[in-house]
C-alpha cells in the first residue's frame, strides 16, 4: 500500500492473450467469409464451400471453430468440351512421347565425336604489326645572309662656290679687259667720268657683268646637280646590285628547303606505306584466325543439332496448348481490422499506473518530499528547518526556510514529536537535522 492508496492491480497476461487470441480468431473468420466471393461468368464458376475445424488454444485451452474453405471451379459446357478435346490430345502426343523417347538411349548413350570438327585458330601464330617510326622534320635554312650595306645616302657638296669661282676665275680677265676697253673707248669719244652718258655706258657693263656672274652661279648649280645625279646613279645601281645578290640568295635557300621538305615527305610516304603493309599484314591474319573459329563454331552448331533436334521434338510432343480457364473478376473486400485488444488493456493499467503516480507525487510534494529509509518516503520534518509553523488537525501546514513567502504550503509532522512516539520512524541526517519515514508512519501505524 502506498501513501495515498494502493496502486492498480496489473493485467493478468495469460488473460490478455487469450482475450486477444479470441479477437483475432473472431476477425480472422469474418475476414475469410467476406473475402471469398462466389463468382459467375460465361466460362465458369466458381463456388467457396466451407468445413469446421476445430482448434484449441495451447495457452488457454479453450476450443474455436476455424471455417477452412475450399474453392471449387467449374466450367460451362463449352469450355468443357475443349477441355476434353485438349485432355486426349495431350494423352496422344504423351504417348508418341514416350514412344520416341526410347530412341534416346541410344542416342544419349553415344558420346559427341568432335574429331572431324576444323582446328580452332591459333592466337599464338598472330604477329604483332613492327611499325616504323617517322624522322624528324629536315633543318631548314632560315638565314640567308646579308648582301651588304644599303647606300642610304651619297656624300653630294651642296655648296657651290667652288664652281661659281671657278667659273668666274674664267670670266673675270675678260670683264676686266672689257671693262677698261670701255673706258677707254668712252675717254676717246671725249665722255668723262660722272656725266651721264658715261654713267650709262658704265652701268650697262655692269649689267653686263652681273648677267655673266648670274650665269655662272646658275651653270655651277647645274653642274652641281649633275655631279648629285651621277652620285645617286652610283648609289642606287650599288642598292640594286645587293637588292639582286640578296634575292638570289633567298631564291637558293628556297630551293634548298623545297628539296630537304621533299625528301622528308618521301621519307615519310615510304614509313606510312611500309606500316599499311604491316596493318595489311595483321589483318589478314585476324581474318584468317577468325575464319578458322567460325568453321569450327558452325561445325559443332550442326554436330549439337543432330544431336538436340529429336531432344525436342521429344520435348515439343510432351508440351502442349493449355485449356482456357475462366477469367473471374478479381474481388476486394474491406477487411474487418483486428482489435488491439492487448493494447488497449495495457493502456488501461497504465492510465490508472499514471495517475496512481501522480496522486502519490503530489501527496509527496505536499509532505515536503525527498529520499528516504531503504527506498521508502523519507521528508525533511525537523522543526529547525521550518516556518510559518501552523497547526491544522493532528498535522501542521509550514514552509521550509529559504522559501519565499508566497511559496505554497506543505503539510506534514514534526519530527521531534514523531521521535518521542516512534522512534523507529526517524532518521538523523549529516547536517544534524531529523527526517521521518512517512511509509514507515503510517503504514498500519504500526512498528514492525
Amino acid at each position: 500500500m502506498g501513501l495515498y492508496g494502493s496502486a492498480p492491480e496489473a493485467p493478468d497476461p495469460n488473460e490478455t492473450a487469450s482475450a486477444q487470441t479470441a479477437t483475432n480468431i473472431g476477425t480472422a473468420v469474418a475476414n475469410n467469409v467476406m473475402g471469398n466471393v462466389n463468382q459467375v461468368t460465361p466460362d465458369g464458376n466458381l463456388t467457396y464451400t466451407y468445413t469446421t475445424q476445430k482448434w484449441k488454444d495451447p495457452l488457454s485451452g479453450k476450443e474455436y471453430d476455424l471455417q477452412v474453405p475450399t474453392a471449387t471451379q467449374t466450367l460451362s459446357q463449352q469450355q468443357q468440351a475443349i477441355k476434353n478435346q485438349t485432355d486426349a490430345a495431350e494423352l496422344n502426343m504423351a504417348t508418341l512421347a514416350n514412344n520416341q523417347s526410347g530412341k534416346l538411349n541410344d542416342l544419349l548413350g553415344k558420346p559427341m565425336d568432335m574429331s572431324k570438327a576444323p582446328a580452332a585458330g591459333n592466337a599464338a601464330t598472330i604477329g604483332l604489326p613492327q611499325y616504323q617510326q617517322f624522322q624528324g622534320g629536315p633543318n631548314l635554312q632560315t638565314n640567308v645572309g646579308n648582301a651588304g650595306d644599303i647606300t642610304r645616302s651619297y656624300d653630294v657638296d651642296f655648296d657651290t662656290t667652288k664652281y661659281e669661282n671657278a667659273l668666274m676665275e674664267r670670266l673675270n680677265p675678260q670683264l676686266e679687259q672689257d671693262r677698261a676697253a670701255l673706258e677707254t673707248r668712252l675717254a676717246n669719244q671725249g665722255l668723262q667720268p660722272g656725266s651721264e652718258a658715261y654713267n650709262r655706258a658704265i652701268d650697262q657693263a655692269r649689267r653686263q657683268s652681273n648677267d655673266a656672274r648670274i650665269s655662272a652661279i646658275l651653270n655651277a648649280g647645274q653642274e652641281q646637280s649633275r655631279i648629285a645625279g651621277l652620285a645617286r646613279d652610283q648609289a642606287t645601281f650599288q642598292n640594286s646590285a645587293q637588292n639582286q645578290a640578296f634575292g638570289q640568295n633567298v631564291t637558293a635557300a628556297g630551293f634548298s628547303n623545297d628539296a630537304n621538305q621533299q625528301m622528308f615527305q618521301n621519307r615519310n610516304t615510304t614509313t606510312a606505306g611500309n606500316n599499311a603493309l604491316q596493318d595489311q599484314s595483321f589483318n589478314a591474319q585476324q581474318a584468317k584466325f577468325n575464319l578458322q573459329n567460325q568453321q569450327r563454331a558452325q561445325y559443332l552448331n550442326e554436330t549439337y543439332a543432330q544431336r538436340n533436334q529429336p531432344i525436342n521434338e521429344i520435348i515439343g510432343l510432351m508440351s502442349g496448348a493449355q485449356v482456357n480457364s475462366p477469367q473471374f473478376v478479381p474481388t476486394q473486400s474491406n477487411p474487418m481490422p483486428t482489435v488491439d485488444y492487448a493494447g488497449l488493456v495495457q493502456q488501461n493499467y497504465a492510465n490508472k499506473m499514471g495517475a496512481y503516480n501522480q496522486s502519490q507525487a503530489n501527496m509527496q510534494s505536499l509532505l515536503g518530499g525527498a529520499l528516504g529509509f531503504g527506498g521508502q518516503l523519507a521528508a525533511l520534518s525537523d522543526k529547525r528547518a521550518k516556518k510559518d509553523i501552523k497547526k491544522v488537525g493532528g498535522l501542521y501546514e509550514y514552509r521550509y526556510k529559504g522559501e519565499g513567502k508566497n511559496a505554497p504550503k506543505r503539510i506534514g509532522v514534526m519530527a521531534q514529536e514523531v521521535e518521542k512516539v516512534r522512534p523507529d520512524a526517524v532518521s538523523k541526517g549529516s547536517d544534524g537535522l531529523r527526517r521521518v519515514n512517512y511509509g514507515a508512519l503510517f503504514n498500519a501505524g504500526k512498528r514492525k
